[in-house]
């Protein structure tokens, strides 16, 4: 498997783990705040509320991801998919104690063993 091949594979992992995260912190929040009725409201929920702020990094990461595959201008090198590579290494490191993603990360798996089986497969992407 190339690089370019690598890295369409970790964006798939991390897809998944980010669904797996959102349906997680959306438990926490109806747990809180009571039922979101619908996909839309829901979305609203995920970009205002601060209790999802720190999913924004994965999310971000993921949509630079998708805009360097279907760059016509400037076509995926193997280099750049190396650093997409490292960042996701880096990103996707858990922070028992940790603040921000890191620390949210953590208490995520440590929560969801869904998120810390795919977790799992991420990081073997990533080997």
């Amino acid at each position: 498997m190339n690089t370019i091949e690598q890295l369409e594979q970790v964006r798939q992992g991390m897809l998944r783990l980010h669904k797996a995260l959102l349906e997680h912190e959306r438990v926490n929040y109806e747990r809180e705040h009571g039922r979101v009725e619908s996909a839309g409201a829901f979305l609203q929920v995920v970009i205002g509320d601060a209790s999802f702020d720190w999913l924004h990094r994965l999310s971000e990461l993921i949509v630079q991801i998708d805009e360097a595959q279907e760059d016509d201008e400037q076509p995926l090198t193997d280099s750049r998919a190396v650093e997409f590579l490292k960042q996701a290494r880096t990103l996707l490191q858990p922070a028992e104690g940790g603040q921000g993603f890191g620390g949210n990360y953590f208490r995520a798996m440590q929560a969801d063993p869904g998120v810390a089986m795919l977790h799992g497969r991420v990081m073997q992407s990533l080997k």
